[in-house]
């Protein structure tokens, strides 16, 4: 059974730092690209990053770029997203994303992590 479990959510104050790791089991996880959504209440669910298997390749959504930082550790079946200068409207559930192309093609969803940003 494939499991995504996120932590590291909370309540910060802008310009705040928080890390979120999303640990995975029951799959090959270096077969995986990792991607990190968002999702703000009343809006649709948004990409904020994304890194590939073995970890060469990353992008972001352009609200986040120089803030937001993902990266893996395929040792720890782990994959990160570091959120630094947060702001208001950072504000979401963020939620883990592993997925396998091609011929057995894989989508799997963490439960998701709120991450509050206020004064």
């Amino acid at each position: 059974q494939v499991q995504l479990v996120e932590s590291g959510g909370g309540l910060v104050q802008p310009t705040g730092s928080l890390r979120l790791s999303c640990a995975a089991s029951g799959l090959i996880f270096s077969s995986y690209a990792m991607r990190w959504y968002r999702q703000a209440p009343g809006k649709e669910r948004e990409l904020v990053a994304a890194i590939t298997s073995a970890g060469g390749s990353t992008n972001y959504a352009d609200s986040v770029k120089g803030r937001f930082t993902i990266s893996r550790d395929n040792a720890k079946n782990t994959v990160y997203l570091q959120m630094n200068n947060l702001k208001p409207e950072d504000t979401a559930v963020y939620y883990c994303n592993a997925v396998r192309g091609g011929t057995y093609y894989s989508d799997y969803w963490g439960q998701g992590t709120q991450v509050t940003v206020s004064s």
